[in-house]
């Protein structure tokens, strides 16, 4: 009796208004997609990183073992197929719906959490020799007082003390090595990254229009990132 009941219930056409109250109480909506960097179910890997990279951001600053996070961010260079028209007095600028694409770049992205400071760079390529060179920087140019960096970053292939020995000589790339203490990020886990959070203030307050040009692309970001760190804000994760 029960089968037969639910089968006529299930045969029944609903109205339109029906489901969109059925929607309505239980707070759905149709062809709405939310998306989640969802992690692995119990998987022990991703919780001992995870806790690893939170238990360090619980740790107060100190200026001699400072806390950085850095994330790459790939950039499309994009140009005008057409001359935007210029605004007039209660006119907007006029940009065509067409672009071209005249090349990519990369842009790394350093945030120290407790100050909010950001460091960017700007590269054509992500290689091994890349990231050498950005951490170099970190050590020798940024962070020249430190007696060890804490870095955070995720398990890229290129994030490694052994892309250091692929760019510098063994005494050099040692010396930097031993100036970093490094904790990855768990895999499928890169949004425990600060430095996301760094990409994405870089992104909305510099990035998010058409830049057609590396030399243009590196004189933006170094004007905005200028301008950001006068005034930094901590990140309270």
């Amino acid at each position: 009796m029960l089968a037969e009941a639910s089968e006529v219930i299930l045969e029944t056409p609903l109205s339109r208004a029906t489901i969109g109250r059925v929607l309505q109480r239980n707070a759905l909506h149709l062809l709405i997609n939310e998306y989640w960097c969802i992690p692995p179910e119990e998987d022990a890997d991703f919780v001992a990183a995870m806790e690893d990279v939170l238990n360090v951001y619980t740790q107060p600053y100190n200026p001699k073992q400072p806390l950085w996070c850095m994330d790459e961010k790939p950039y499309q260079l994009l140009g005008e197929a057409r001359t935007p028209i210029p605004m007039r007095p209660g006119k907007n600028t006029k940009i065509d719906s067409e672009y071209t694409r005249p090349g990519t770049a990369c842009i790394a992205c350093f945030i120290q959490p407790h100050t909010g400071r950001i460091i960017h760079d700007v590269r054509a390529t992500r290689t091994s020799v890349d990231w050498a060179e950005w951490i170099k920087r970190l050590v020798d140019e940024i962070e020249p007082e430190a007696e060890k960096i804490i870095l955070v970053m995720d398990n890229l292939n290129v994030h490694a003390k052994a892309s250091l020995y692929k760019a510098f000589s063994p005494a050099e790339a040692f010396r930097i090595a031993s100036k970093l203490e490094i904790h990855y990020t768990p895999k499928h886990g890169s949004w425990l990254d600060i430095a996301e959070i760094g990409i994405h203030i870089m992104s909305t307050e510099c990035l998010d229009r058409r830049i057609s040009t590396f030399e243009s692309l590196n004189a933006e970001l170094k004007a905005w990132n200028d301008d950001y760190d006068q005034n930094p804000t901590p990140i309270s994760w």
